[in-house]
């Protein structure tokens, strides 16, 4: 079966400004994510990618530009592995959110929250990986077992999926980070999928100690990455 590979999308606006985006129209990778997007084909040039799928937002469809270009390829659009629907969420400051009592069930018990006019965050992990395994079997019928392809998606999202393919709870999830514009490639096979690279952005920088939510928390949506 295929090898994914997972690509968050570049620091956005929404990212460096602390806001929840969710399917906010308009949301757009700042300089740096720019600059991260610049960055990826050459990041990836050594990997024979068959096919590229994206969500229909545009931070994750500005991310992938500079690698269309360089290979002359064209991106499938899947909605399956958008971001999650946070509803009434959506837009509003994460520091603002951090206070209701929705955000402890988001944090410690994932698997029960489900957001004011959007999905549950059991329906953003059910959509995606039905999405990915399709998406394996047509990989691999058009380009055989051995193809590597590429998703480009969000934070909680690409969260979810690795949660799926090591077999976690969801209620665990919170304990996965990927940056921006991390790489995350999950191996997919008869029996099993591995989890062969997790969140690697190429930049030992984003390692050193700095100041982490109170409370360990995660930050909902991925963050904004290293400073």
């Amino acid at each position: 079966m295929p090898t994914l590979i997972l690509v968050r999308h570049g620091r956005s606006t929404a990212n460096t400004s602390g806001v929840l985006a969710g399917w906010t129209p308009g949301v757009a990778l700042d300089e740096r994510g720019t600059a991260q997007a610049a960055a990826l084909p050459e990041r990836l040039e050594a990997l024979p990618i068959a096919e590229v799928v994206t969500s229909p937002l545009q931070r994750c469809q500005e991310t992938l530009r500079p690698l269309l270009e360089a290979r002359g390829m064209t991106a499938h659009t899947d909605d399956r592995i958008g971001e999650a629907h946070y509803g009434d969420w959506s837009g509003r400051k994460l520091a603002e959110l951090s206070g209701d009592p929705l955000m402890e069930v988001v944090q410690t018990y994932p698997s029960a929250a489900a957001f004011p006019g959007g999905e549950s965050m059991r329906a953003m992990q059910t959509r995606a990986a039905e999405a990915v395994r399709e998406w394996n079997a047509r990989v691999e019928r058009d380009h055989g077992e051995s193809a590597v392809y590429l998703m480009c998606s969000h934070g909680d999202v690409i969260k979810a999926l690795v949660a799926d393919a090591l077999g976690l709870h969801l209620d665990l999830f919170q304990r996965i980070s990927v940056e921006p514009c991390s790489v995350t490639a999950i191996r997919y096979t008869r029996l099993r999928p591995f989890l062969v690279r997790l969140g690697d952005t190429g930049d030992l920088a984003s390692l050193a100690p700095r100041e982490e939510p109170p409370g360990g928390e995660a930050t909902v949506g991925g963050g904004a990455g290293a400073p």
